[in-house]
């Protein structure tokens, strides 16, 4: 066996792409996952979002709602329209919280969501729930 200690939840090499503009969130986002184990490709630009995504292959995408020059509700509907990439699952994540938003950021094929302030216990808890289990 490894000698890398055993984290809970370990990924076994998931891939998780990360979608967000903030700088301070898209770190913490990233920390958070590679100490879980997870290898993770983060995207600042929305613009990027698909090339990157068909190139590193996520198997689970986060993905923020408020972007600059795009919606994230629109990306997620492209990754779900582009057959490589339809079966990913997706995490929302955003500040951006109205009446019926949620409802509109699941129509569009997110899987969770999560409203901004994220804590980092339910934000792994959404990650674990949509990726495959491995072993």
């Amino acid at each position: 066996m490894a000698d890398k200690p055993e984290i809970s939840g370990a990924a076994n090499n998931q891939r998780i792409l990360v979608v967000e503009d903030n700088d301070l969130n898209r770190k913490l986002f990233c920390d958070v996952l590679r100490a879980g184990g997870y290898v993770v490709e983060p995207v600042a630009d929305g613009a990027e979002v698909l090339a990157v995504a068909r190139r590193f292959a996520p198997d689970l995408a986060i993905m923020d709602i408020q972007l600059p020059g795009i919606s994230g509700i629109d990306l997620i509907a492209a990754l779900k329209a582009d057959t490589a990439l339809a079966d990913m699952p997706v995490l929302a994540v955003t500040a951006y919280a109205g009446k019926g938003d949620e409802d509109r950021i699941r129509a569009a094929g997110a899987q969770d969501y999560l409203s901004k302030p994220v804590s980092i216990g339910p934000f792994m808890a959404a990650v674990r729930r949509l990726l495959p289990a491995t072993g």
